[in-house]
């Protein structure tokens, strides 16, 4: 009996550990799920507010805000592009750390950018502008060559793997049309060459009319039609003919 009951209670402490641990699974997955919604949400609000201002701030605000906008829309396109094709593409991932290390400049530039737009005195923001657009132009060039790059290669694997489609479908549509093949013709027999051969006969030879009969030929002996009458044996007991009378 007390067996019993430690087992009893065994399997309800292994079902509350289990449940507690899909419970906080459950959780963390809803909470992660939460945070990448708001991260979302942010980031969409923050694009749209970046492409209001640089419409329709005038001078240098709304230079920053292009700026920030071209940086922002740039590092996010690759990164996503780099991160999807690295599921099927093994070599991206040499890809991947060199555009995290371009993320460490391109963060920077962002924050210094965000700060800027708070900035009262416009002397010094009109002054560094050119150094700020320098930077996002060689960020966003770098992060543009990455993502073209990853891009071309895909393209190139799946022309590759098209052109091997192709070639083996043709071959299989080949062995299915198997009827359509030329087979070689056996010649056809015709008369018989040679010395051995009979010549035609001729128009107007007898031989060739109905009904006429078969000429002999050199190997067989020609039979005469009516035996000629030879010499006959004479008997002692005939008589010999009397001479007929002159007178």
């Amino acid at each position: 009996m007390e067996t019993v009951v430690t087992v009893l209670v065994l399997l309800f402490a292994v079902f509350v550990v289990l449940g507690a641990y899909a419970a906080v699974k459950v959780v963390g997955a809803a909470k992660r799920s939460v945070d990448r919604t708001i991260t979302q949400a942010r980031r969409t609000v923050e694009d749209h507010t970046l492409r209001a201002k640089s419409f329709t701030q005038l001078g240098p605000a709304g230079e920053l805000a292009q700026l920030r906008l071209t940086l922002r829309t740039s590092m996010r396109a690759t990164q996503d592009a780099l991160h999807a094709g690295v599921h099927e593409d093994e070599s991206l991932k040499e890809s991947i750390a060199l555009f995290e290390r371009l993320s460490v400049h391109g963060r920077e530039l962002e924050g210094d950018l965000k700060r800027l737009e708070a900035e009262p005195d416009r002397a010094t923001l009109t002054e560094r502008l050119p150094a700020l657009r320098e930077r996002t132009q060689r960020i966003t060039e770098s992060a543009d060559s990455l993502r073209w790059a990853a891009r071309d290669r895909a393209r190139r694997f799946a022309d590759d793997d098209l052109d091997t489609l192709s070639a083996q479908i043709d071959v299989e549509a080949g062995a299915l049309r198997h009827w359509t093949k030329t087979e070689p013709t056996e010649p056809t027999t015709g008369p018989p060459s040679g010395p051995t051969a009979e010549p035609p006969a001729a128009a107007g030879d007898p031989r060739t009319w109905p009904g006429a009969p078969r000429q002999a030929s050199a190997e067989e002996p020609v039979r005469p039609a009516i035996t000629p009458s030879g010499r006959r044996p004479v008997y002692p007991w005939q008589k010999k003919p009397r001479p007929e009378s002159t007178t």
